[in-house]
């Protein structure tokens, strides 16, 4: 027995009065032939497991466990983990009192193995009354880059990224909606791992590092949502990228279905992409292989699967300005992950009903207050030095997207009517002058209210929507 292993059993055997807790981690590791380290707030449990020869699983094989007991340990999780295969490494978070913080992460030995896990495990009553979350634990590798010069092309941003930054795999930068030639003042960086990643942030972070003389704007990019094999082999919807704001619906589904007639059952545009609605899921992945590439109206188009993913994640990334590429929102796709958000994250604060839709607001807001003590020195800072998570309203994440993306401020221009029980009704017309064109000049919603806050928000929220 490794002198570490000891150690760690020894702390743990603090935790829960008595020898039977260190004997019952003593004993699982010699059982299974696994060390055990306390490093760091955390205790790992393999990692790699015995006998393992070769790098680590691939991204996809780990999972994130939430709720559990805090007086709970590896001697009684491990046995209920390895139900669903091989676990390559378990990491319990451990408070420094030595209770465990309530949850882990679990990589396990191959992904299906971690989708295996999700399926059987998410809200197992592991103890009378009590149920654990499990969900997939995204690694995330990808930085985004705000306030980049538009004019810059992909491989001057690649090669930049690389002099001051190590580990950059691939950038990927989207073309400005209304002129291709120009990007559209951000970029998302690929790292080779999540520590390469996690150490570009922290170079990059301060917010007075400059390229080509711009202070740029540095956070984590939203991870693309990982969606499970099964769920993508009913996929029936292409995810159009790249298209000219002027093209219309009706153009997409008469190219779409020029390959074979009467496949594409409808399309719907979002300024420049779109999502192509198949009958069957053969015509769609048949219509991928021919369309990609192909000039619509003089644009090169990136055809892809559409990711299914639920509402309120991507409503999350809508807030934060880094929407995942080919997820489309409003389809509202049931996935496996619906249940457990649920219950991992934090409820919505605010909701809208829009085009007969309900639509999740922003999350929560903590809305906590603290004595203001005398002496007690502040610092002038600018709104958009913080996260979008600061932000409760809509219109002031609007603003915020807005000045992330490097566009000028929305403005906002009141309507009103006199509803026939004579109540004065209220509109705003939202319209965000860096991206307005002929196609789509302003946004607004289709319902009125009774109050000016009332119109700003909905307004605010209808255009991130569609945005």
């Amino acid at each position: 027995m490794h002198e570490e292993n000891k150690a760690a059993a020894n702390g743990c055997g603090k935790i829960r009065s008595g020898t039977q807790n260190e004997a019952a981690l003593l004993a699982l590791m010699e059982k299974t032939g696994y060390s055990m380290v306390q490093e760091n707030g955390q205790r790992k449990f393999g990692g790699p497991p015995p006998g393992w020869e070769g790098p680590p699983p691939p991204r996809g094989c780990e999972v994130f466990v939430g709720k559990i007991p805090r007086d709970m340990y590896e001697d009684e999780l491990v046995p209920v983990f390895e139900r669903a295969g091989k676990i390559y490494e378990f990491r319990l978070m451990m408070e420094f009192s030595g209770e465990n913080r309530g949850y882990a992460f679990v990589m396990y030995t191959t992904k299906e193995e971690a989708q295996l896990a999700i399926k059987i495990l998410n809200n197992y009553e592991i103890r009378p009354g009590k149920f654990i979350g499990v969900c997939v634990s995204l690694d995330n590798c990808r930085l985004f880059i705000g306030a980049i010069p538009k004019e810059k092309k992909k491989e001057e941003i690649l090669n930049e990224m690389k002099k001051v930054t190590e580990g950059v795999v691939d950038v990927i930068v989207y073309p400005n909606a209304t002129d291709k030639t120009k990007n559209r003042g951000f970029a998302f960086v690929e790292y080779e791992s999540h520590r390469a990643a996690a150490m570009a942030r922290r170079r990059l972070i301060p917010g007075t590092f400059q390229l080509w003389g711009h202070t740029i704007q540095v956070d984590w990019a939203d991870p693309e949502k990982e969606v499970d094999e099964e769920t993508m082999q009913r996929v029936k919807v292409l995810y159009v990228r790249n298209l000219m704001i002027s093209t219309t619906e009706d153009t997409i589904k008469a190219e779409f279905n020029k390959f074979k007639p009467g496949v594409v059952e409808r399309v719907k545009k979002l300024r420049d992409y779109a999502f192509v609605h198949f009958f069957h899921r053969e015509d769609a992945v048949a219509a991928m292989s021919v369309m990609n590439g192909k000039c619509i109206d003089g644009a090169s188009i990136e055809v892809t699967l559409a990711k299914p993913v639920n509402k309120e994640s991507t409503w999350k990334q809508h807030f934060n300005g880094h929407i995942a590429p080919g997820s489309e929102h409003l389809l509202g796709f049931p996935t496996k992950e619906d249940g457990h958000q649920k219950s991992l994250g934090k409820p919505a604060s605010l909701s809208v009903r829009l085009n007969g839709q309900h639509s999740p607001g922003p999350p929560e807001v903590e809305r906590c207050t603290y004595p203001f003590f005398p002496g007690i020195k502040l610092t002038p800072i600018s709104m958009y030095s913080l996260k979008s998570s600061h932000f409760s309203s809509a219109a002031m994440h609007l603003d915020y997207f807005c000045n992330k993306n490097n566009w000028a401020p929305p403005e906002y221009y009141l309507y009103s009517t006199t509803s026939q029980d004579g109540k004065i009704l209220l509109v705003y017309k939202v319209l965000i002058p860096s991206i307005a064109d002929g196609s789509q000049s302003y946004f607004m919603p289709d319902k009125l209210c009774t109050t000016v806050e009332g119109a700003k928000e909905l307004a605010a929220q209808f255009t991130l929507l569609h945005l």
